[in-house]
């Protein structure tokens, strides 16, 4: 099974929800952790991510692919998340 990672915010992002629509669309299952409720996660995202600390930051087996915009650029141009 593919390992997906996204750190999201609890409520209100809409590229959060794009990002997990595209991942779910895709067949991917994932784990969402929500750097809003867990400040440890939120440096956790921001240390993996290089410094980024906008949600959401998206991780598929290990590899950073970045927040939102990044993932839907990736699946475009290679057509497919993996």
């Amino acid at each position: 099974m593919t390992q997906v990672i996204i750190y999201t915010k609890s409520f209100g992002c809409p590229y959060c929800d794009r990002a997990k629509q595209l991942l779910s669309r895709e067949g991917l299952a994932y784990q969402e952790i929500q750097v809003d409720k867990n400040p440890e996660a939120l440096n956790e995202m921001i240390t993996k991510s290089g410094g980024r600390r906008t949600v959401p930051q998206i991780f598929i087996e290990g590899m950073h692919r970045g927040g939102c915009d990044d993932l839907y650029a990736y699946y475009k141009e290679h057509g497919t998340l993996l």
